[in-house]
């Protein structure tokens, strides 16, 4: 063999093999293969004011999104939301079919055997809401007997039935036990106080809060427990975003009305 060409062909099997190293080990601008490219964050976006589908612009929107999209914009995560109900985000949580979710997500110790939590970054406890011609109910106390309507899978739900001697009814979505409350074919709607206060602003004229928020709960972005890195962006991101006044920013605008 010639030996030019036999040193040229040496030289190209180094470079491939450099070229190789390097791609395999996150080199050459990629990713390490534990960071995601896309992070796929999963909502059910039918939980006013937190998430649901402008019905004008088809986005989502609401507390939440803004959340995870500002977080996002500081840590230069790449995001893509998913939207599906409830039980399935969680299903699909604990199994790591999505690398996170943000959706009014209450941090119980049952859910973090099998997802992790950020820290949190609101207080929302359980709260009764009642039609406005309701005169005979005015907390969870008054509850005995009558039926009460929750969205499955929820906080709202497993405290509806702590409560005993009562009927509780579970829906897809929080909004479909809303209507129901509306054209009283339920008694009332146990749900967190904030979704609670949304709906009752749009719909003043049907519903009412009554009581205090009986529970002490506070909602996380939940994320797949083989993912600690990006617990630890999320974690960062979200504390940037306390710090900076945009938390506080967003319960003015989504839970105050201002």
């Amino acid at each position: 063999m010639n030996t030019k060409i036999a040193y040229k062909l040496v030289v190209l099997v180094i470079l491939t093999a450099v070229f190789l190293s390097a791609c395999g080990a996150g080199g050459f601008g990629s990713k390490p293969t534990n960071t995601p490219q896309v992070v796929r964050i999963a909502t059910d976006a039918t939980y006013p004011p937190f998430e649901t589908v402008n019905e004008t612009s088809k986005e989502m929107e609401g507390f939440d999104m803004d959340l995870i999209r500002e977080i996002a914009k500081e840590t230069g995560l790449n995001i893509e939301i998913v939207n599906l109900n409830f039980d399935s985000l969680l299903a699909g949580m604990a199994q790591c079919q999505y690398d996170a979710a943000l959706s009014a997500i209450t941090i119980t110790e049952e859910r973090s055997q099998s997802m992790s939590f950020s820290d949190p970054y609101i207080n929302a406890g359980q709260i009764v809401t009642v039609n406005m011609k309701t005169n005979d109910i005015n907390g969870p106390q008054d509850l005995t007997g009558k039926k009460i309507g929750a969205q499955i899978a929820t906080t709202g739900a497993i405290e509806a039935e702590k409560l005993g001697g009562s009927e509780v009814k579970t829906y897809d979505t929080v909004d479909l036990a809303f209507q129901d409350l509306i054209n009283r074919q339920i008694d009332a709607v146990v749900t967190d106080y904030p979704t609670s206060l949304a709906f009752v602003q749009v719909n003043a004229e049907d519903l009412k809060v009554v009581g205090e928020a009986f529970t002490n709960e506070s909602y996380g972005i939940a994320v797949c427990k083989n993912k600690p890195e990006l617990l630890a962006t999320l974690n960062k991101g979200l504390a940037t975003v306390k710090a900076n006044g945009f938390v506080a920013s967003l319960e003015k605008k989504w839970l105050a009305g201002e």
